[in-house]
């Protein structure tokens, strides 16, 4: 008789439990599955009281007769409703963490700018009052309505004795760059680079790696063909004004996981890929490099960038890549020829910490030999203004990933393939709905030979309500704004060929010695801005938030299904 009633029990259970699948089966795709993230959690708890309300007991136990066996204690099953409630909970959170980690994160990186638009608003108001300035003291030999350039050049008589004003001269994005300014004035007499790991004391190696902030300037001009990667500390300046300064070879420069760093009036080119060598990126921290790409300049992680008055060719991969988080950088006065990648902003278009990536490109000439690249975007907030783009063979400016991109009194000069004319290029989207919300505005440039700009998203909404616009007349003055573009005394113009202004003496002071002279020390150290030496080594980057959202979400599933075994 207890066996029989036991069998009856059971397949009442069985019923019961065959009832509440089928309504499972037609409930929770029709419902939960396809509402957004936002209801899921609340749908799944208003389920499950649904299915303990169609449950008609707590727990099942089967208690055999004591004839058969008398010491056996009763046998407490799981309640079949509890199980199943588990069950649609851990799928529902999936489901809901699965969604989150899809959307797009709002990240504030370091010295990441509150409103974009206004630093645009900023470099439109600096570009007119310099050339209003020039139009008021038109015979002064040092104003050229470059506000970079009439800044530290019309300062006073003699820029050379004062060489750390070019630090108060930044715009845009990377406005604030400190670079050496306030520490000692470090001269390169030397320009061997026969001791990556151990760089002799006078070379260029040998003060990019120190602790505390420098303004590095050279006794004379030099040629220097790095063996490995320059890895540039925090708080430093590249000063090449004065001198002829060339840098070619292994890896070139690379600025990782840094902050405030200039780099300014150099030539840069054939760069080319090095790695698996011991390579100091401190006085105390020496390790093994991965492979690098070949960049002219790599800027990873980084903050407070300048880049400027640089001429760059000729390299294996890109001439500068700025990736992997970095924000807050200015690229400025540049020339860029002969090259096929010329520039990369944003690691990959599934990188959400690059949404957060700040660039200001001003200024630049993009000469001849160009491919593409000028710049390609991934994420982030670009603002091209005043650039000279004299060629191209496939794009100028290209992105994906939903970059914002402001062109600005641009000149844009296509080349005579008919298939070329397009400025833009959404690189990897054959659809147009997938980028006609991507803000890609142009404004007050000037097309030239067929060029035409495809904009998108919302040109004329509040994303831009606080940028100023420039006037068209603005693009016809690019040739003054960008007639010093790259080394000044080496070549700037494509078809003229010409030099920029050269400037004679050296202005460092002393007669070089072995290295350090002169100055203040700035009373710190970038002690606290590189931390993450083991993440320069390691070739790898950080990462992705969506992963770790996932790992966070296996180990709840883990905790919950733990403890659900335990009350069991």
């Amino acid at each position: 008789r207890p066996i029989i009633h036991c069998l009856q029990q059971r397949a009442e259970a069985r019923e019961k439990r065959e009832e509440r699948e089928h309504l499972l089966l037609h409930f929770l795709p029709q419902s939960s599955l396809s509402l957004s993230c936002g209801f899921q959690i609340p749908l799944c708890f208003s389920f499950l009281t649904l299915l303990n309300q169609h449950s008609s007991f707590d727990t099942f136990q089967h208690t055999p007769a004591t004839t058969l066996q008398p010491h056996n204690p009763p046998l407490t099953m799981p309640p079949p409703h509890f199980s199943i409630s588990i069950s649609i909970l851990l799928l529902c959170l999936f489901f809901f963490t699965l969604i989150e980690a899809t959307k797009p994160l709002n990240l504030t990186l370091p010295h990441q700018h509150p409103s974009p638009d206004s630093v645009a608003l900023h470099v439109t108001s600096t570009i007119n009052a310099s050339l209003s300035r020039r139009q008021l003291t038109s015979s002064s030999t040092c104003g050229t309505g470059n506000p970079i350039d009439d800044c530290w050049r019309c300062d006073s008589s003699d820029w050379s004795s004062n060489r750390q004003r070019l630090a108060d001269c930044s715009i845009g994005f990377g406005s604030g760059t400190l670079g050496g300014k306030n520490g000692r004035i470090y001269v390169v007499t030397d320009s061997s680079d026969n001791n990556p790991a151990n760089p002799t004391p006078g070379t260029l190696r040998y003060a990019v790696i120190q602790e505390e902030p420098l303004w590095i300037v050279f006794s004379s001009s030099m040629f220097i063909r790095l063996k490995q990667e320059l890895i540039i500390n925090s708080y430093k300046t590249i000063d090449g004004r004065g001198a002829a300064v060339h840098i070619t070879g292994n890896g070139c420069l690379t600025i990782q996981y840094v902050q405030h760093v200039i780099i300014h009036n150099i030539h840069i080119y054939d760069c080319k890929p090095s790695g698996g060598a011991v390579v100091a990126a401190s006085p105390t921290k020496v390790g093994r490099r991965g492979r690098s790409d070949g960049d002219g300049i790599s800027i990873f992680g980084s903050q407070k960038i300048w880049v400027d008055h640089c001429s760059l060719n000729h390299c294996t991969d890109g001439l500068i890549d700025v990736v992997l988080g970095s924000t807050a950088i200015t690229i400025s006065n540049n020339y860029f020829t002969h090259h096929d990648e010329v520039m990369l902003l944003g690691h990959d278009d599934k990188y959400v910490l690059d949404t957060g990536m700040q660039v200001t490109i001003a200024f630049n000439h993009f000469g001849q030999g160009l491919v593409q690249r000028m710049p390609r975007c991934r994420r982030g907030y670009i603002h091209v203004v005043n650039n000279d783009f004299t060629s191209w063979k496939m794009y100028a400016i290209g992105g994906s990933g939903n970059p914002t991109i402001n062109s600005q009194g641009n000149r844009y000069s296509a080349p005579s393939d008919p298939s070329a004319k397009e400025v833009t290029k959404r690189v990897d989207s054959t659809d147009d709905g997938e980028w006609a919300n991507w803000n890609w505005r142009t404004e007050g440039d000037l097309m030239e030979n067929g060029a035409f700009f495809v904009a998108s998203g919302e040109g004329v909404s509040t994303l831009y309500s606080k940028a100023s616009s420039v006037e068209p007349k603005a693009a016809a003055l690019v040739d003054q704004l960008t007639q010093n573009a790259g080394v000044f005394g080496g070549p700037s113009r494509d078809d003229q060929g010409q030099s920029g202004d050269s400037y004679s003496g050296y202005g460092g002071g002393g007669d070089g010695g072995t290295g350090a002279i002169g100055g203040t020390s700035r009373g710190s150290s970038s002690n606290g801005d590189n931390n993450f030496f083991g993440m320069i080594f390691g070739n790898n980057a950080p990462p992705r938030p969506r992963l770790t959202l996932l790992l966070l979400l296996l180990l709840m599933i883990c905790v919950l299904s733990t403890s659900t075994l335990l009350l069991w």
